[in-house]
């Protein structure tokens, strides 16, 4: 694959499959106008930002994939753990396939980690990066930073001992995730049949990679301009709200907040979309 046309209707998707070093990616592709690649979080794949992607296709080209080892994305060896670095080098092997110019991209908690990886090492292919409570304890100071990484720990330990659903449960509470929290109307929609594998995969690789992975501060701080750091609106006692704070103090980066918690782009949607608009000038 060398290359995408970004021209058609606002409702048109393209689906695609890029090989990349060791896997193999599935993307979706649809909108117009300046793309905006979305980088999920957690379990979440191509389909996670469904409400709001739907809300921005008139703004924006907007670009979802399945991360590797997840959904329809697969590894060539199912056993090989990725790390931060090698998924943002599949982000620069979409963007250089999908994209002729520095194209928005917008991280979610595991994926903010991904977007500041990518933005540090791949920086051309960014024009503005939106970093959405990357987990980041190591710009805590103690004691808060030890009680993080522990309660990270805490979600893994809990996976081994007790299975992924009372791991999960521990990770939403970690994460101030409150889906009681939302707006009129909202509907969130049933888990796909990729999910079970896709939480299991989650926590025995990414969120150990994620505890473990220590940000490029002295690379972050030449791209900083380009770099905008948000947070939930709901979520300012929380550790996660904290990292970000103190994020886009060590960077001197722009600092916003947006509405909701740490899922927000799921509860607030409309709202969501419409930050997400304001902030990148869409």
């Amino acid at each position: 694959m060398s290359g995408t046309t970004m021209s058609g209707t606002a409702t048109e998707t393209r689906e695609g499959t890029l090989k990349v070093p060791d896997a193999s990616l599935c993307y979706k592709i649809r909108g117009r106008g300046p793309l905006l690649v979305l980088l999920q979080g957690g379990a979440g794949d191509a389909e996670g930002f469904e409400d709001v992607a739907t809300r921005l296709l008139d703004h924006f080209t907007i670009v979802t994939y399945d991360r590797r080892g997840l959904s329809r994305s697969t590894l060539d060896d199912p056993t090989a753990a990725p790390t931060i670095q090698t998924h943002s080098d599949d982000v620069h092997h979409l963007l250089a396939a999908l994209a002729t110019e520095p194209a928005f991209v917008a991280g979610f908690s595991f994926g903010a980690l991904v977007g500041l990886d990518l933005v540090s090492r791949h920086p051309e292919h960014v024009r503005l990066l939106l970093a959405h409570e990357a987990p980041t304890p190591q710009l805590l100071p103690n004691p808060e930073r030890s009680q993080a990484v522990q309660s990270q720990r805490d979600v893994e330990e809990a996976f081994r001992r007790e299975g992924p659903a009372a791991a999960m449960q521990q990770f939403a509470a970690l994460s101030g995730i409150n889906f009681a929290d939302r707006e009129p109307g909202v509907e969130f929609p049933r888990p796909s049949a990729q999910y079970g594998a896709n939480i299991q995969f989650f926590l025995r690789h990414d969120a150990p990679t994620a505890r473990t992975y220590e940000l490029d501060l002295a690379a972050l701080e030449h791209t900083a301009a380009r770099i905008v750091v948000a947070s939930g609106s709901t979520n300012r006692d929380r550790w996660i709200h904290h990292c970000a704070d103190a994020l886009a103090t060590a960077l001197g980066a722009q600092f916003v907040e947006f509405p909701g918690g740490h899922n927000g782009f799921v509860t607030h949607p409309a709202a969501f979309a419409a930050r997400l608009r304001e902030v990148l000038g869409g």
